[in-house]
């Protein structure tokens, strides 16, 4: 089905060689941008395949692992026999529990990481007779979102088509995709959101492979000929790439230092975890960049509709029909992550509730259909969602234990101290390893405070069996007005309780209390054990409220750049730039310019010109003068070429490469 060199053996394409191949070319950005041939351009981190793991490091984190596992095993069953004190079980029992899905959690781990090599890579697809269409679906996203993601859609090869599946029935996201060059599709009615939008799309489309892409999501040049080798299997339903995100500054990335990439929530997920699961053929959909076989969503009846996370729930369906599923970990798309602490909630609460229903309606540790590897993989990755519920009980158990003078562990602080000490660290240090440092730990725990309000409530669900089909909550993107956001109650109050605790405990030692502490010793450690989850309370208290995630001014993401350009008839440099306004310093004054006044900026590299309006002008930090530009509307070529600049444009093709290529169904 595909074509390369002619001289080239068919077959497939190892890590090494790969990595080989791309030493001997220039380094090439993630917006697929060489520094020799476009400095100033946007640069993102961390977008290619990861470093070959040496043998000698993995049996290194696997020995470490399976170590810390034993250590686990022998440490519960220590607890069990020798420091339970069922007298006061109500904190004894809980502590115990916990102490053991901790123990289990690391196992999962395990399970997961164990091998984290990649298949192999097949080689790229430079023609098909494959029918190809790429799929954006959207309902309320502005167009300054869209633009880039319709662009990037219609200028990758090979040829395919492009459609925009509008859940909105837009009149004007109509016209930008007829202005762009792209197809529409409108529904009348938005019945079962996202997943009825494809099965409804598919009613229309003759294709026999889609790429589906979220209309906040711009891929990038090698999307489809990097991933369409894989479908030359026939057994191949679902090839996906990672989840990647452009907004490097939103709520759930965190800068690491000078030279590091930035944390990413997802990062250990989408990087690490899940590309790991092809060893037990238990990939997943999730939901965008990926391609998916038509003839495989038919089989099992199209978009799972049951449930609010439709792509895992149709992975597993396809799974139970004896399809397979690859994760080509090079990263083919970026989207926008969650900017705000109210974006962030909205998308947990969807994905922890579509958890919970999809593992209460495909019966994942019971099915037959799927192998026991399976149902284990699976397991992992929607269980993972009861570390919510692990993290609020670790908090309210040391309250219990201070206001109740309960001591749930029946041994000295001499004894239990280093055991338990010596136990945590051997874990930690197998988990730090496991990840390989894509999850630290403070932040992961930081994190795992934040999502606990969206995650309780769903799971709460689950255990009363009172759970229901939840509306389908979109997760708004773009402007956003800039308001002060206030920490979730349930944080809010868990600090109030902590703090109390503490007082509560000094002033009983002091005797200042009714209450009087058998093993005062006892109580400092718990007391420690307090202070601990007070700082991490603190920092996702300090995240919510942080004036960096209180909104977005500008309607679309804005890009750090440093670009020659003219104002005018005025030199200029271009510091920030965005599909909606850039901000540019001129090394003087610009006497003849004012506020409102209607300028040209023309950007040199990609001779690009663009009516703009000045918004303001003051003193800029570098030197000179700074001044902020919007751009007038009704530009919309020049702006889907910058938007290809930005996100997509090879910097020594810029001239001849920002403008869509075919989009018709077939190669000739």
């Amino acid at each position: 089905m595909h074509s390369g060199n002619a001289d080239e053996e068919p077959g497939s394409i190892t890590m090494e060689q790969l990595n080989q191949s791309q030493a001997q070319e220039p380094p090439v950005n993630a917006n697929g941008a060489t520094g020799e041939l476009g400095p100033g351009l946007p640069f993102l981190k961390g977008g290619g395949f990861p470093e070959p793991e040496s043998s000698a490091r993995t049996r290194l984190i696997r020995s470490v692992a399976v170590a810390a596992l034993v250590l686990s095993a022998v440490y519960l069953v220590w607890r069990v026999i020798f420091t339970v004190d069922m007298g006061v079980w109500f904190v004894a029992v809980p502590l115990l529990i916990l102490e053991a899905h901790h123990a289990l959690g690391l196992g999962i781990y395990t399970f997961s990481l164990w091998d984290v090599s990649a298949p192999p890579v097949p080689p790229p697809v430079i023609a098909t007779d494959l029918r190809v269409a790429v799929l954006i679906p959207t309902y309320d996203e502005s167009v300054e979102v869209l633009l880039p993601v319709i662009s990037a859609a219609l200028a990758v090869q090979p040829a395919h088509q492009t459609w925009v599946l509008d859940d909105g029935d837009r009149p004007h996201v109509a016209q930008l995709a007829a202005d762009l060059g792209a197809q529409y599709i409108a529904r009348a009615e938005n019945t079962e959101a996202k997943a009825g939008n494809l099965n409804n799309a598919l009613e229309h489309i003759e294709a026999d492979i889609i790429a589906v892409v979220d209309a906040d999501h711009v891929v990038l040049p090698g999307f489809l000929t990097h991933t369409l080798g894989y479908f030359d299997d026939s057994k191949i339903a679902v090839v996906q790439t990672p989840q990647d995100f452009y907004n490097v500054d939103s709520f759930e990335h965190q800068d690491r230092g000078e030279g590091r990439e930035k944390f990413n929530e997802q990062a250990v997920f989408n990087r690490l975890i899940h590309p790991a699961k092809y060893r037990w053929n238990a990939v997943s959909w999730c939901g965008t960049g990926a391609l998916v076989r038509v003839a495989a969503l038919r089989d099992v009846g199209g978009v799972a509709t049951d449930s609010l996370t439709e792509d895992i729930q149709t992975s597993i369906r396809m799974h139970k029909a004896g399809w397979q599923l690859v994760a080509h970990n090079e990263v083919l798309a970026r989207g926008l992550a969650a900017t705000t602490m109210p974006q962030y909630m909205l998308q947990r609460e969807r994905w922890a509730r579509g958890a919970m229903q999809v593992m209460k309606s495909e019966r994942l540790l019971t099915s037959r259909a799927l192998t026991p590897a399976q149902r284990l993989a699976y397991s992992a990755t929607l269980f993972a969602w009861f570390d919510s519920l692990r993290s609020l009980l670790f908090v309210l158990l040391p309250i219990a234990v201070i206001f109740t003078g309960a001591i749930p562990v029946d041994t000295s602080l001499i004894v239990f101290g280093p055991i338990v000490l010596g136990t945590f660290l051997m874990q930690l240090v197998a988990l730090r390893l496991l990840t390989r440092g894509h999850s630290p730990r403070v932040l992961s725990l930081t994190f795992d405070l934040l999502r606990m309000p969206a995650v309780i409530p769903a799971l709460g669900e689950l255990i009363t069996g009172r759970s229901r089909k939840r509306q389908f909550n979109v997760t708004p993107k773009g402007r956003i007005e800039r308001t002060r956001i206030h920490a979730p109650r349930m944080l809010t109050g868990l600090i109030l309780m902590t703090w109390g605790a503490m007082g509560w405990a000094a002033l009983t030692i002091a005797g200042m209390t009714p209450m009087e502490y058998r093993y005062p010793e006892a109580i400092l450690g718990v007391s420690v054990v307090l202070a601990g989850n007070v700082g991490l309370l603190l920092a996702a208290t300090r995240r919510v409220r942080d004036p960096r995630f209180a909104g977005e001014l500008r309607a679309s993401v804005r890009f750090p750049v440093d670009l020659e350009a003219t104002v005018g008839d005025h030199a200029a440099r271009i510091v920030d730039l965005s599909l909606t306004g850039a901000r540019v310093l001129v090394p003087h004054e610009l006497t003849s310019t004012e506020v409102g006044a209607m300028r040209t900026l023309r950007i040199a590299l990609a001779n690009l010109e663009l009516r703009t309006t000045v918004v303001w002008i003051r003193e800029a930090p570098e030197g000179g003068t700074a001044i902020g530009l919007e751009f007038l509307p009704e530009q919309r070529s020049v702006v889907q070429r910058l938007a290809l600049l930005l996100f997509h444009a090879k910097t020594d093709q810029v001239s001849q490469e920002l403008v869509p290529r075919s989009t018709e169904k077939r190669a000739s």
